[in-house]
């Protein structure tokens, strides 16, 4: 990879060893696929739970703050495992309660605020147009690539933070122009109502994509889909297909016309109301017994009720 001179200072170790590990860590993604350099991001977004971190993570980070580890650019937090004030009634233990507490006072040590949050693009530090940054959940990947379009990849929690120490990511994938055009062309006839819709018709496609490196765009949408609507629509796309952007003929940014992500050159393959409906009946467990209701997120927003 082509160097700047900070760079190789970085890697060097003169700027300090939080700088080293993160910039031996992206040298490595970046060489894995094939980036030509370096590019500088506004912010940062990282998985931080108990879960996905364990013991061998929370190390990482504690070890990181002995050595005065730092973010240069905002970051911030994915949702996180425990509710410190109301784990024991849930079931967790309290092993998992320290850890989520370790996690919390290393981060905050290194100036991550603990947004805990997956939805940032509809509550805090929404990306704009072109704007490059390193989050690591796929909702919010696929949505600010898509409705906002910013440009991130998928970001493991070692990636993101690495990010966030040094300021810059490897360009590669979707950092790149070229990458962000459409490889499939599908068209809707049966237009989606509800969110439940929404999230059906993202399913369906996302699991004819199947790929993180195909990118969709999407004729006949009538009207302008709500926030919701499309966070929805992305999500449940990028659960079936690992899918980080999409596009929406005349309403995502980077596609007001099909000709701007060369969509007219691709195979226009039809969504059939039998696929939706087969979709939508997997989700249906008629007669069974219920035997837990879970709201969780990026379903659900704060909206205001107007009678």
């Amino acid at each position: 990879m082509n160097l700047t001179d900070e760079e190789e200072a970085m890697i060097r170790g003169e700027l300090g060893e939080p700088k080293r590990w993160a910039m031996q860590h992206m040298l490595g993604v970046g060489n894995f696929f094939n980036a030509e350099d370096f590019i500088p991001i506004s912010q940062a977004h990282m998985m931080a739970d108990p879960e996905s971190l364990g013991d061998a993570g929370t190390i990482l980070l504690e070890n990181l703050v002995k050595e005065s580890a730092r973010v240069v650019v905002p970051m911030i937090t994915d949702p996180r495992g425990v509710d410190i004030d109301y784990y024991k009634p849930l079931g967790q233990s309290e092993d998992m309660a320290n850890i989520d507490r370790r996690i919390i006072n290393a981060c905050e040590a290194m100036g991550i605020l603990m947004t805990d949050t997956c939805i940032n693009y509809q509550t805090i530090m929404a990306p704009l147009l072109n704007e490059n940054v390193a989050f690591g959940d796929t909702g919010v990947v696929i949505y600010s690539n898509s409705v906002c379009g910013a440009r991130s990849n998928f970001e493991g929690g070692p990636s993101a933070l690495a990010a966030g120490l040094t300021g810059r990511t490897p360009r590669y994938g979707l950092h790149c122009q070229k990458n962000r055009i459409a490889t499939r062309r599908f068209k809707i006839r049966n237009q989606p109502k509800d969110l439940t819709d929404w999230g059906v018709l993202g399913a369906v496609i996302g699991k004819k994509l199947g790929s993180y490196w195909e990118v969709p765009v999407i004729e006949g949408v009538e009207g302008t889909p709500s926030s919701d609507q499309m966070k929805h629509f992305g999500s449940a796309m990028a659960s079936y297909g690992s899918t980080a952007l999409f596009h929406l003929i005349g309403v995502t940014p980077e596609a007001s016309k099909n000709s701007d992500v060369c969509g007219k050159k691709l195979v226009i393959e039809e969504v059939k109301k039998g696929e939706l409906n087969d979709m939508r009946a997997s989700f249906q467990g008629s007669g069974d017994e219920l035997d837990v209701v879970v709201f969780s997120a990026p379903q659900l927003s704060l909206i205001e009720i107007q009678n």
